[in-house]
């Protein structure tokens, strides 16, 4: 595939969104598992790793400080502030002196002196977006970050961004069943020459047929929490992934390649971030084209994976509360 821009510099498509080697789903790995498969990533060709001051509470970023700083050349370095843990509790916070603090902490955990990407992982509603950007644009005049992002925001609050400071990327999730860019980030960030980088692309997992039961999920796995996952939804939902195998076997991709396909044929300005703990689907991702889709493909994953046709929004309501996105109504 032909590498695609991403702040100053260019990436492959695919990169790695590093989470779930610390938290969220499933058991995470141990830190010895967890720097050989960032090793692994690396060698098989991976330039684009992405993680977060929330992720693990801080472990995420202190696992890639300690595993991979010694090839900090190899990639392009994402982080987030602005939601971090504090004692034990997931805070949203996006005070300039909050957002100070983070960035020094970060550079210390991941054993680098700038971070390529640095993401405002949320808009606290509290404080202006212009004065979060407005910090994150004095830590780019220091030399500590070389590029401002944010994440899970409206096409809206990007523009309000913009006019303090240049924004290089907005990663909000995308995928078959997340399409909400669709309502007016994926043109904002193109007119705006901003990258968008996609999250959850194979929803968590459950595209790519790695969720057969909610029940089977582990207890402190988000997704249990999640009411796509809840039942009722889930079954309706799993009824879905039948046409997207269909599709897939036509072509001779797994499902997930076919999402990740589907992806990248959405505009030529976004880049994706699958997550995984397993090698052998770090190897499965790397094997997507950006190539177009057969007419009756995309014809068919349109149909199926209508927004109507999804059953339950992304998140609680008490989460739902704190995105910025635009949404679509839940499905009838």
């Amino acid at each position: 595939m032909m590498k695609r821009r991403l702040g100053s510099s260019v990436v492959n498509p695919i990169g790695l969104g590093c989470m779930s080697l610390s938290h969220a789903y499933g058991e995470p790995p141990s830190p010895a598992d967890g720097a050989r498969l960032l090793n692994a990533a690396l060698d098989l060709g991976y330039d684009h790793l992405d993680t977060a001051a929330l992720y693990g509470f801080g472990t995420n970023e202190r696992l890639i400080g300690e595993a991979i700083a010694h090839r900090r050349a190899d990639y392009f370095l994402a982080s987030k502030c602005g939601m971090t843990g504090v004692d034990g509790t997931r805070v949203i916070d996006g005070r300039p002196e909050t957002l100070r603090r983070t960035i020094e902490e970060s550079l210390t955990r991941l054993k680098t002196d700038r971070i390529d990407l640095y993401y405002l992982h949320r808009w606290d509603r509290s404080v202006p977006i212009e004065d979060s950007v407005g910090e994150l644009g004095r830590m780019v005049d220091a030399g500590k970050i070389l590029a401002i992002g944010l994440s899970e925001v409206s096409a809206a609050t990007l523009r309000r961004a913009r006019a303090v400071h240049p924004i290089a990327a907005v990663q909000n999730e995308y995928s078959l069943w997340s399409r909400n860019v669709e309502l007016g980030v994926l043109e904002a960030t193109r007119e705006l020459g901003a990258t968008l980088v996609a999250f959850s692309p194979v929803a968590r997992g459950f595209l790519a047929g790695g969720v057969a039961s909610p029940g089977a999920l582990v207890e402190r796995d988000i997704r249990r929490g999640m009411p796509r996952f809840q039942p009722g939804n889930f079954e309706r939902n799993l009824a879905l992934l039948q046409i997207l195998r269909d599709q897939a076997d036509a072509l001779h991709l797994t499902p997930a390649q076919l999402c990740l396909r589907w992806l990248l044929t959405r505009g030529e300005h976004i880049v994706t971030i699958p997550g995984t703990t397993s090698r052998a689907h770090l190897e499965e991702n790397l094997g997507v084209t950006d190539a177009a889709l057969p007419p009756e493909c995309e014809a068919a994953l349109e149909t199926a994976f209508a927004p109507s046709r999804i059953s339950g929004p992304r998140y609680p309501a008490a989460t739902q509360a704190e995105i910025d996105t635009e949404e679509f109504g839940e499905a009838d």
